[in-house]
């Protein structure tokens, strides 16, 4: 669920640039690279539309260039794209240049789409010898990607000591065993690797959201793509602080504990640490998925209010709150879908409210049941939120939806704790049942179009934020 990559999508610009990356392999393992002479992309349905916005044609040409998106450096992304452009070169792999010219060999077919999913691209590529491969991939959210005519069965080849598909079976282990949300998720975890190595991977994850948050809230300026927003993240960081000396990020969340935390002084930080994370994400920063680019400020929000004024400040704690959080996002990928362009903006900032609100659940001493009923509740409450991105940017509504994803997520959390599940009428299963069928009924103009909603009545040269 939890994946560190560079915005501002995780359907639109960390899968497709994992998708070329997977193609450079898959030549790699037929013809030796420097036999490659030519290459074009064609993006199809939603990664057309919206993929200028959105960065999918940079992020191709970065995966084809061999860079990582873990660690390349998001400082030199315009530069690289920009001698590439001017050049006409690129050096595929990081190996063998071949000529490539980004507008007219990165192609949106935006009146084409494929029946498997939205998110399609086409890899195709010429050799020496006039021998042309041609392999298609699908971005489905959240930076998973899958080859058409390949299945992924890899998760098969381990046997996992508590098998869960649903939430029933996840309440199933978690009664049998008296282990919590998360202590299921840990043994799950054992089955690929060690204790140490799987929570040393959890805290690379939040160092990164960390220092996300820290970066986005004191950085100011204007946000890329023509809709002339403003990062509001800075500002407001500045006018709580309230001239708070501080000089890194343990200092300035003291910073933050010093004050009284009244319920507005709470509920604006819960907006900031939000804001801070997609205005970077907007940015082409490093972000983390959670459960994808668009919906990544939701969960660090969360787990940020948790450990500024609820005592979360520890490393296990933090590590539990996200292994809870990753199971309630794998039972909405298992039963519907987590990708916007299938799914709308309910599959995204939804799944992420309903993920904090799981965990938050579990971090403040909640039951299982208790935590499968706050992320019921944060879920049912956005169901059929649709996906109209203005100008294909991930900026204009999404920004602000994850302030709202956050706090619905709080929310949530605090009725389950003071509810009784017992007495709940609709479960998670159900929510999750729902939100897919839901789904299914949507129109296809508020998935990730653009020609829907917001989308078709907010225009390029009306800053809307």
């Amino acid at each position: 669920m939890f994946k560190i990559g560079v915005g501002p999508s995780s359907s639109h610009t960390l899968g497709p640039w994992r998708a070329a990356l997977q193609f450079l392999d898959k030549i790699k393992e037929r013809y030796p690279i420097t036999e490659v002479v030519a290459l074009k992309v064609l993006l199809y349905g939603s990664l057309a539309k919206t993929g200028i916005g959105h960065g999918t044609d940079v992020a191709v040409i970065l995966g084809l260039c061999g860079a990582d998106p873990v660690t390349f450096d998001v400082n030199l992304i315009d530069s690289t794209i920009a001698t590439i452009g001017l050049s006409g070169k690129m050096k595929i792999d990081h190996t063998v240049e071949i000529p490539f010219q980004p507008k007219e060999d990165v192609v949106f077919l935006m009146n084409e789409s494929l029946p498997f999913h939205p998110n399609a691209l086409t890899f195709l590529c010429t050799l020496k010898d006039g021998t042309q491969l041609a392999e298609t991939y699908y971005s489905i959210g959240g930076g998973f990607v899958v080859q058409e005519g390949v299945s992924n069965n890899s998760a098969n080849e381990v046997e996992l000591p508590f098998t869960i598909d649903k939430a029933q079976d996840l309440l199933h282990w978690c009664i049998k065993t008296g282990l919590s949300i998360s202590e299921i998720v840990q043994e799950n975890e054992h089955a690929w690797r060690s204790e140490e190595e799987t929570k040393a991977g959890v805290l690379r994850i939040w160092e990164t959201m960390k220092s996300c948050i820290y970066r986005g809230c004191h950085i100011d300026g204007k946000l890329p793509g023509g809709l002339n927003v403003s990062r509001r993240a800075a500002k407001l960081n500045a006018r709580l602080m309230k001239n708070v000396p501080y000089h890194n990020y343990e200092e300035w969340l003291q910073g933050i504990r010093s004050q009284p935390a009244t319920f507005q002084y709470t509920l604006d930080w819960v907006s900031c640490f939000a804001l801070a994370v997609n205005e970077e994400n907007a940015s082409f920063s490093r972000v983390v998925t959670a459960p994808t680019n668009g919906a990544a400020g939701v969960i660090p929000a969360v787990l940020m209010y948790y450990i500024a004024f609820c005592d979360g400040n520890v490393e296990d704690k933090i590590y539990h709150f996200l292994l809870c959080a990753s199971e309630i996002g794998s039972i909405f990928k298992k039963g519907a879908t987590i990708s916007a362009a299938m799914g709308g903006c309910q599959a995204e900032i939804g799944v992420s409210s309903a993920m904090a609100a799981g965990a938050l659940t579990e971090m403040l001493g909640g039951s299982a049941r208790q935590c499968m009923m706050a992320a019921e509740i944060a879920m049912e409450h956005h169901l059929g939120l649709t996906c109209d991105p203005v100008g294909g940017l991930v900026q204009v509504p999404c920004i602000e939806r994850n302030t709202m994803g956050a706090i619905k997520a709080i929310t949530a959390s605090q009725l389950a704790l003071q509810s009784n599940p017992d007495n709940a009428r609709v479960s998670l299963d159900a929510v999750v049942k729902t939100m897919w069928e839901t789904a299914l009924d949507m129109n296809t103009k508020y998935k990730e179009t653009a020609d829907g909603g917001l989308a078709t009545n907010i225009t390029l040269a009306l800053p809307e934020c």
